[in-house]
């Protein structure tokens, strides 16, 4: 591939999650690599850089074809990745790795199986591995990668994983990663369910998994089985939006370019309007990332706009405008953009991504009905992002537009 269809190639790369191939002129696969933003990553290799990290960066040039595979989620991305590597065997992906350093997902031959970690050396050293587990998932490259992708799926699907057979002082059953088999919470049946979904995702059959609880959800509704039924439905809403910021914040730590190079951060944009019936009106953007090593503001990259185009107290709109603005200056990209509004704001500003042709996820939070606890209306695959963080950025991004919009009504007053 010459250096004009590579450049044709990376522009119309997406900028949703996914696995990217890299192939030489014989069809031969180099490498296998997962993306939180296919175009971005997949772009990093052709910058020129003054030193390498990356084996498959010292023979870019061997590059000659770029294939893609969209997904969901980071998670699944990772998932793929891991059985491409394992199917493929990728040179630059293999080359001074330890396969006996590698890990290993296995479920346990029990009533209520467990699901545990286990290294290469283990499995080759144990001969009655086969005895011991229904079921072996590997070779998984990172241990960390793994362990995070395992701790989501736990929150859909949760499972015992203490040796011992109680529920007794555990604290996972508590907060509801432990099912409760042995305190009867769980039957039998609705527990294998529970282990067939890690399964089946661990398998890469996400779709069907979604079709099996679709047609499950349905029948128990026949049956007027309406709580489990309204589970079965959360479960489903929760796989197809995962929210996978660990996995996101984890992989991007050690994507680096080499050990001097700037790890790239998430980075995530608040937005408000302020105004009194329309007078002053005002926009802020704050933003926070992890650049520091915790989620925190970075108040360098505040900004804050003066509304021009909208007449009266009209937030939706103004919103939009911003939005516009904001995108039309060649600013860092945020992974994740959340509004101070309702519905109204999602639809709004999802259109103005769409005419910047950009996937970008959203999340508009506002006061519910009562005012204890905020609802939410999200588009894209939003990460996993605890309240706390999601408050403090709607908060900032208020007490910020606030600021500005006091400062122009004193100074209109002035005047």
């Amino acid at each position: 591939m010459s250096t004009t269809k590579i450049a044709k190639k990376l522009k119309s790369l997406p900028t949703s999650p996914g696995v990217y191939i890299f192939k030489n002129d014989a069809e031969v696969i180099l490498y296998v690599g997962k993306a939180t933003s296919l175009k971005d990553r997949v772009s990093s290799y052709f910058q020129s850089r003054s030193g390498y990290a990356r084996p498959i960066e010292m023979f870019m040039d061997q590059v000659a074809d770029i294939e893609v595979r969209k997904t969901e989620t980071v998670l699944e991305a990772y998932i793929l990745e891991q059985e491409l590597i394992k199917n493929w065997q990728p040179k630059f992906n293999v080359d001074g790795k330890d396969d006996k350093s590698f890990s290993y997902v296995a479920i346990t031959k029990e009533d209520f199986p467990r699901i545990l970690f286990l290294r290469k050396r283990e499995i080759d050293q144990d001969s009655e591995i086969k005895s011991k587990f229904s079921k072996i998932y590997g070779p998984y490259i990172s241990k960390k990668n793994i362990e995070i992708a395992l701790k989501i799926l736990r929150k859909i699907f949760p499972y015992h994983s203490k040796v011992q057979k109680t529920e007794k002082g555990c604290l996972d059953f508590q907060i509801g990663l432990c099912p409760g088999p042995y305190a009867g919470a769980i039957s039998k049946d609705d527990y294998a369910k529970n282990i067939r979904g890690i399964k089946m995702i661990l398998a890469g059959k996400k779709k069907g998994l979604i079709a099996k609880m679709k047609k499950e959800m349905s029948d128990l509704s026949e049956k007027q089985e309406f709580e489990k039924a309204g589970k079965v439905r959360n479960a489903i809403f929760a796989l197809q939006y995962i929210r996978d910021i660990a996995l996101v914040s984890y992989s991007m730590k050690h994507e680096t370019y080499n050990k001097n190079a700037n790890t790239k951060s998430f980075r995530i944009e608040g937005y408000d309007i302020s105004n009194i019936s329309g007078r002053s009106s005002v926009g802020s953007m704050v933003v926070f990332d992890n650049s520091q090593g915790e989620m925190v503001a970075n108040k360098s990259q505040y900004r804050k706009f003066k509304i021009k185009t909208v007449e009266g107290a009209n937030d939706t709109a103004s919103m939009a405008e911003i939005l516009g603005r904001r995108f039309g200056n060649n600013w860092p990209r945020p992974d994740l953009i959340i509004l101070d509004g309702g519905q109204g704001h999602l639809t709004a500003v999802r259109r103005v991504l769409k005419n910047f042709h950009l996937e970008i996820p959203l999340l508009a939070v506002a006061k519910g009905p009562k005012r204890k606890k905020l609802d939410r209306y999200a588009f894209g695959s939003v990460p996993e992002i605890s309240d706390e963080i999601i408050e403090r950025v709607r908060d900032e991004a208020h007490r910020f537009a606030i600021t500005y919009h006091k400062k122009l009504r004193g100074k209109s007053f002035m005047e």
